[in-house]
């Protein structure tokens, strides 16, 4: 039995067109390798798309691709991700699927108020494919909840489970904040546990746990994943071997800048001096400035310059972070709250009065209201101008207008 393991593609992820682009071209580029390499099917542990309804012009080379493992028997085994379904539940995987291209494996029934699922079986190898897929907000841990895990356990054969969840025995200690389940959720005995949601690369074994498995991002999709992985990646396991696979589609060059004690001057020197008479080409530079500036403010620095200056070395793509940068004449908000409502409700009572309105008397009250109504997303199906609109009319009667 030889299979893929790929998860987290998150097609559409950018905003960048450029960017956007590169999950793309790693979905392209790891399949294309699971066809040189000859796997008997391909698994896709969740988030395939970033989100529930992708671009055309994404939607099509998916299809494309999807089709030509088709033609060639390399059937596609997955289940949804919590960026592949609206609120609502619905996704363009179930589209895919329809068409015959993907095999959705989480499939089961409810008796009793307990979760019963199906395995799926691989034609080719004979191998029982299960999953549960994932949702936001750890809505799926439900699922685990309510599994019922003894029919699972008992059939013999070799067995396959896939989920899209945060497991707290291989949650790295940078994320040990994030929501996750115990191990102990996963049924016991299974040949492979392909997991997704984390993006992280790591494959472990546990008593009675074996290829506990995420493979990684395709193609990283935020600032700290470039800086950190470089590149994307997923598994190819043979006849018990696993195997790590790269995709690297351009290179990832980080300079990390301290400002502490610098003025803006010295921080755009140092950075220059990092990035000086380099060929950038095919390379996405990543400048992150943290500390605290002697003097000015971080907007003094002149990235616009080094901006210039870098693409002129036909630098790919540049991101800069400076979410870690202040400076004396900055003056932080301290809190020492803890959930989002009491932050928001901190940061409220820092600024008020701090600007004229026509409702001073109940600025508090109001700003609230203001910020549960900018929250809202819009709803499924709504056109833009409509949810602008919404919003509006929203807007107008919290104020008073």
């Amino acid at each position: 039995m030889k299979f893929a393991h790929i998860a987290d593609c998150h097609i559409g992820a950018w905003r960048d067109p450029k960017l956007k682009d590169l999950s793309m071209k790693a979905f392209i580029k790891a399949a294309d390798i699971c066809i040189e390499r000859k796997v008997d099917f391909i698994l896709i542990a969740g988030d395939l798309f970033n989100t529930s309804m992708p671009g055309i012009d994404h939607l099509k080379e998916t299809t494309r691709k999807l089709k030509q493992l088709m033609e060639l028997n390399i059937p596609v085994y997955m289940i949804p991700g919590s960026h592949d379904q609206s609120p609502s539940g619905k996704t363009m995987l179930d589209v895919l699927e329809e068409a015959g291209l993907m095999i959705n494996v989480f499939k089961g029934k409810v008796e009793q108020e307990r979760l019963v699922l199906d395995f799926t079986i691989d034609k080719k190898t004979g191998s029982l494919i299960t999953g549960i897929m994932g949702r936001r907000g750890m809505l799926d841990r439900k699922y685990y909840e309510y599994l019922t895990k003894a029919n699972l356990e008992r059939t013999q054969g070799t067995k396959i489970f896939m989920f899209h969840t945060a497991i707290s025995e291989l949650t790295p200690p940078e994320l040990e904040k994030m929501d996750s389940s115990p191990l102990s959720f996963l049924p016991k005995g299974f040949e492979y546990y392909a997991g997704g949601h984390v993006h992280i690369v790591k494959n472990q074994n546990f008593e009675g746990y074996k290829n506990v498995v995420f493979p990684g991002p395709l193609m990283p999709s935020n600032f700290s994943e470039l800086e950190k992985l470089r590149k994307g990646s997923f598994y190819i396991y043979n006849h018990g071997k696993l195997e790590v696979i790269p995709i690297e589609l351009v290179n990832v060059y980080p300079v990390e800048v301290d400002a502490n004690n610098k003025s803006p001057e010295d921080v755009f020197e140092t950075i220059e001096q990092f990035t000086k008479s380099k060929d950038f080409s095919k390379t996405i530079v990543l400048i992150r400035v943290f500390g605290k500036l002697r003097v000015g403010k971080p907007s003094d620095i002149n990235f616009n310059e080094l901006f210039k200056k870098l693409f002129a070395q036909k630098a790919f793509y540049i991101m800069k972070n400076t979410s870690k940068l202040t400076s004396e004449e900055f003056e932080e908000i301290k809190i020492s709250s803890s959930s989002v409502e009491e932050v928001e409700n901190n940061i409220i009572k820092e600024h008020l009065g701090q600007i004229k309105t026509c409702f001073s008397d109940k600025e508090e009250e109001i700003t609230k209201n203001l910020i549960k109504a900018l929250s809202e997303e819009k709803n499924e199906g709504e056109k833009v101008y409509e949810y602008n609109e919404r919003m509006k009319k929203e807007i107008e009667k919290i104020i008073g207008f």
